[in-house]
């Protein structure tokens, strides 16, 4: 058995990296998440969001989404001041959408 735990440690890794950069919805641009500038995050979702021809649902959900999971699980050990610009990002989504 100790074999066993072994190997499922050996090959754990982040399935949320996984997702972040081989999303079927979304291409996103490199570095996206690391701006502290929530409107400039906003505004790269949305042009992501707009310009993807695999997305299932509609850009706005599709870019309210990804952001959601980076926030959930991507980037659950962010600093708070990050996880705040992530936050604000969402209401300016909301905005560039005209979500209000």
């Amino acid at each position: 058995m100790a074999s066993k735990k072994k190997a499922s440690k050996k090959t754990k890794k982040k399935w949320s990296a996984k997702v972040m950069r081989e999303s079927d919805a979304l291409d996103l641009e490199k570095g996206v998440f690391t701006s502290g500038d929530p409107r400039k995050i906003a505004r790269s979702l949305k042009r992501s969001a707009e310009h993807s021809h695999r997305r299932k649902s509609s850009p706005y959900r599709s870019a309210m989404s990804m952001l959601t999971f980076y926030i959930n699980r991507g980037g659950k050990d962010l600093p708070a001041g990050k996880k705040r610009a992530l936050e604000k990002a969402k209401g300016e989504l909301r905005a560039l959408f005209d979500k209000d």
